[in-house]
């Protein structure tokens, strides 16, 4: 019984987490396109519905009803699983994610590492999708995403382990407790490291060289259309929320702050990182190629460094 009741409970926790990944992609689409179209002095989506608040629905009738193509000569396993893989990590990095005081599917031990080892998933399924394609484009726009999701993810995982050792705990939800002066006051460094390291890790600019349509058409998702080719979006703003709601955790509080509940400032907080990670994409140019691991490597991976060196001087200070 007890075997049972945990396979509901799951499950039912997949399609609720599931149905909140779509819901954040529809509904930061229609938000980022209105960003954009105001930091480019254009007027943005104004005719499906009010204020076109419905050309995100629009958007999604049209995509379902596209037809499915596929190349001739794909491998059509490894075709179809591309897409999958790449979302449905995504959708299972939020378990470990307090979205407020008591609200998360699971509180892990080892939250953290959970968080950070279980989005890494998708760059397999961006390699496949470019592989099975069988076009030198989606091929290249594979490599590229792998050499930047492997470049970029050590001085990630590095910031975060600066916030552990500070923190003690790899538990999202203590570490989110313990908080009494947020980590982002504390490192400075590697709160910086993080959100360009994770704005880097989901393909978006000025850092999206896998998909860059002057130079490969369309990248890893050229030959992709209809439904597949959504979830590779959904992957990306599904990521985008949660790697803000993670930066909240670690580094904002969570939801501590005055006069509101702790609810209203985790959302306020993971919002406002979300609008930052929209401003950076339509402000900044795209990094080439050489530049983009030059950064990871040369300047990011010693701020890592350094981070976590300052980290242990919090922690001596601390205690």
């Amino acid at each position: 019984m007890s075997a049972l009741f945990t396979f509901l409970w799951g499950f039912a926790m997949g399609v609720i987490l599931l149905s909140l990944v779509g819901g954040f992609t529809a509904g930061f689409i229609l938000v980022e396109r209105k960003v954009s179209a105001r930091m480019q002095m254009r007027i943005g989506p104004v005719h499906t519905g009010p204020h076109g608040l419905l050309q995100t629905v629009a958007d999604m009738i049209k995509l379902m009803m596209k037809e499915d193509v596929r190349p001739a000569r794909a491998d059509r396993v490894a075709f179809n699983l591309g897409p999958l893989l790449t979302a449905v990590p995504a959708v299972m990095s939020f378990v470990v994610l307090p979205l407020g005081a008591g609200v998360v599917a699971r509180d892990l031990n080892v939250g953290v590492l959970y968080f950070l080892a279980v989005p890494s998933i998708s760059v397999v399924g961006l390699v496949m999708a470019g592989w099975a394609s069988y076009d030198n484009y989606s091929f290249l726009g594979g490599l590229r995403a792998a050499a930047q999701f492997i470049s970029y993810e050590i001085p990630r995982t590095l910031s975060v382990v600066g916030v552990v050792v500070v923190a003690g705990t790899l538990s999202t939800v203590r570490i989110m407790e313990v908080q009494t002066i947020p980590y982002a006051v504390l490192l400075p460094v590697g709160f910086v490291v993080y959100l360009i390291t994770s704005v880097a890790e989901l393909n978006r600019g000025p850092f999206d060289i896998p998909e860059a349509e002057s130079e490969i058409v369309a990248g890893f998702h050229t030959e992709y259309s209809g439904l597949r080719w959504s979830l590779f979006f959904m992957a990306e703003y599904g990521g985008m929320f949660a790697a803000s709601a993670f930066a909240t955790v670690l580094f904002l509080g969570g939801g501590a702050g005055p006069l509101l509940p702790g609810f209203a400032w985790f959302w306020l907080k993971t919002l406002a990182l979300v609008f930052v990670l929209m401003w950076v994409r339509w402000t900044l140019p795209r990094f080439r190629a050489d530049q983009l691991m030059a950064l990871a490597w040369k300047g990011l991976l010693p701020a890592a460094l350094i981070n976590l060196g300052l980290a242990f001087v919090v922690l001596f200070l601390v205690r």
